[in-house]
């Protein structure tokens, strides 16, 4: 009997504790701003269109890239890249790790691998 009422006196006391550390909760605090609607509207209609300050890289400004390519000539090979038969396929989904000799993705310098049986 003694066991059972130590044990019981252990919970009721952990409980006690663990109920003596619980927050409180004051309920939805009243209003206290002095702006109108209408000029919280206007203040947050110029945070809307200024810049992000907590983006990355906000005060440098605009960065320009000099490129020595024209236009033209960097359309043309993305319009190839995208028409190439094989654009999208990696290695890892051929069967049996057999790569078609036609496959001139990444990570391919012309062999066939084929898995141990």
């Amino acid at each position: 009997m003694k066991t059972s009422q130590i044990i019981a006196a252990a919970t009721l006391s952990l409980l006690a504790a663990a109920g003596a550390q619980a927050e409180t909760y004051d309920g939805v605090h009243a209003l206290t701003s002095a702006n109108s609607r209408a000029e919280v509207s206007a203040q947050a209609a110029v945070a809307a269109h200024s810049a992000n300050p907590y983006a990355e890289g906000y005060n440098n400004g605009v960065t320009t890239i000099a490129s020595t390519r024209d236009r033209s000539s960097v359309r043309s090979e993305a319009v190839a890249a995208a028409h190439r038969p094989n654009q999208n396929v990696r290695i890892e989904s051929f069967a049996n790790s057999v790569i078609p000799p036609q496959f001139t993705g990444p990570r391919t310098s012309g062999t066939t691998r084929q898995a141990a049986l």
